[in-house]
């Protein structure tokens, strides 16, 4: 097979990928939500937005499908849907449902925001396509995965067990696992040095 071939074969597959993991969310999406909220539609605008990108991106320079990368992916993926399967066979307790309420819905408005700055360069392995500095990467250097972060506690003050918070526990560290793999191939754009040196924090403000 032709390099240039090679090539455009796995540019495909990973754009075929992400069409078809968000196609299968936005289902997922319908089918679990009972009742329809506006955070539940920011989250379907996000889903439909990933659908254009996935159909419309340019192919990365470099990118990282290493086991460990992909188990970090897989797992980023399934444990939101495993925790909502979870409570349907060993119901939750609610802790602060008001609160959590605004963290979703934060989040919700937070994740589409770095969605739209991302725009074309959005992924699921990690890869170099391109280096977002504007909207909430000015903030912190991961804001999506910061959404994901608030939503998983939005959601479980809303509805928690100690099977939803292990779930969570192993969900961050599938984040944090991504964020370190997206890092090592960010350094290779030439903006990364002066795009860290402004941005100081990965994910937590004045944390990390």
């Amino acid at each position: 097979m032709l390099p240039h071939i090679s090539g455009i074969s796995r540019r495909r597959l990973g754009d075929s990928f992400l069409f078809g993991v968000t196609s299968a969310e936005l289902v997922l999406l319908f089918f679990l939500t009972p009742s329809f909220t506006i955070t539940d539609w920011v989250y379907v605008s996000q889903h439909v937005l990933v659908l254009g990108i996935a159909l419309t991106r340019r192919p990365p320079e470099v990118r990282d499908h290493s086991l460990l990368s992909s188990t970090a992916v897989v797992v980023a993926y399934a444990y939101p849907y495993a925790q909502v399967a979870y409570l349907r066979w060993v119901p939750g307790n609610a802790t602060w449902p008001e609160g959590g309420l605004v963290l979703v819905t934060l989040a919700a408005f937070l994740s589409f925001a770095s969605l739209l700055s991302l725009g074309r360069w959005f992924g699921v392995w990690p890869a170099l396509r391109g280096l977002a500095t504007r909207g909430p990467y000015r903030l912190v250097r991961h804001p999506m995965y910061l959404a994901y972060v608030l939503a998983d506690i939005g959601y479980n003050l809303q509805e928690w067990n100690f099977g939803t918070a292990l779930m969570v526990m192993a969900g961050w560290a599938s984040l944090a696992c991504r964020i370190r793999a997206e890092e090592r191939i960010l350094s290779q754009d030439s903006g990364w040095s002066t795009y860290v040196a402004l941005v100081r924090y990965r994910l937590f403000p004045g944390l990390w």
